[in-house]
């Protein structure tokens, strides 16, 4: 099992539109894989810690799914290892 932490950066960012981001936080949070997702101030909008079978999933479920959801421009992804 391999878990990440996934940076995400919002269009407009989230202090042009809370509830939009909100939005998009609960839509994020119902994709399978996702473990938590938390609105955070700073250089990105959203966390979320992620957990994947391999790295092919990881890749899926970031970049096939979650940035997918409207809102979402930006990901940084980083594979937990210790």
């Amino acid at each position: 099992m391999i878990r990440a932490i996934v940076l995400l950066t919002m269009l407009g960012g989230t202090g042009e539109r809370l509830n939009w981001s909100k939005e998009t936080k609960s839509r994020i949070k119902k994709i399978a894989g996702v473990k938590e997702v938390y609105g955070v101030l700073g250089r990105c909008d959203l966390v979320a810690l992620v957990e994947a079978e391999d790295t092919e999933k990881l890749t899926s479920l970031v970049a096939d799914e979650i940035r997918a959801v409207p809102g979402v421009q930006t990901s940084e992804t980083m594979t937990i290892v210790f």
